[in-house]
């Protein structure tokens, strides 16, 4: 089964189409867990990643970029977003395969650092993939005037990451234990 990779605004419509219905499939519209909107900002330069078997897709991811500063060292950092398992297809290793896959890729890219939040219980599923915990960490995501860092009330998140850099891993231990000013905006509060 292939992985495809495409510039989010350039994903065929019929595969679109099946990505729209996974994400309703996982975050129904109406529930409080569905994000305002699947659409990232064009800024973010979103790549999503597509593991298709036949004409079907079986799970889907987006990568989004953006530069941070951290301790006063400026870093290309890269998150995953919007990571989802058709319901049919879950427990097969789909979605491990298509992490695993988005780890390598962005280990390739001009990246320094892989960082973003998952809900906790699936912290093992993405260490399994490549990532690592880091260990009291918040991102902030939103805006500089209007933040929406990770551990707000309600969320139970956990910060994974991976180091690609010489620069980052020199620095790696700044990260843990850290509150890292992510800000991809309004339209991505948080990836």
């Amino acid at each position: 089964m292939p992985i495809m990779t495409f510039p989010e605004a350039g994903i065929p419509p019929a595969l679109q189409t099946q990505v729209a219905e996974l994400r309703d499939e996982a975050w129904p519209p109406d529930s409080a867990a569905a994000p305002d909107t699947f659409a990232h900002d064009p800024a973010l330069r979103p790549v999503s990643m597509l593991l298709v078997d036949g004409a079907t897709v079986l799970a889907a991811l987006d990568i989004l970029t953006k530069p941070i500063v951290h301790a006063g060292r400026q870093y290309q950092a890269a998150g995953l977003s919007t990571v989802v398992t058709r319901a049919a297809a879950r427990g097969q290793g789909h979605g491990h395969r298509l992490v695993t896959a988005a780890h390598e890729a962005m280990a390739a890219m001009d990246l320094d650092i892989g960082l973003f939040t998952c809900d906790r219980p699936l912290q093992p599923f993405y260490e399994g993939a490549g990532w690592h915990h880091l260990p009291g960490t918040v991102l902030i995501g939103g805006t500089p005037t209007a933040p929406f860092p990770s551990d707000r009330p309600g969320f139970d998140k956990v910060t994974m990451a991976d180091f690609f850099s010489p620069s980052a891993r020199l620095h790696h231990s700044s990260f843990s234990h850290s509150r890292i000013e992510l800000y991809p905006g309004e339209i991505d509060k948080l990836w």
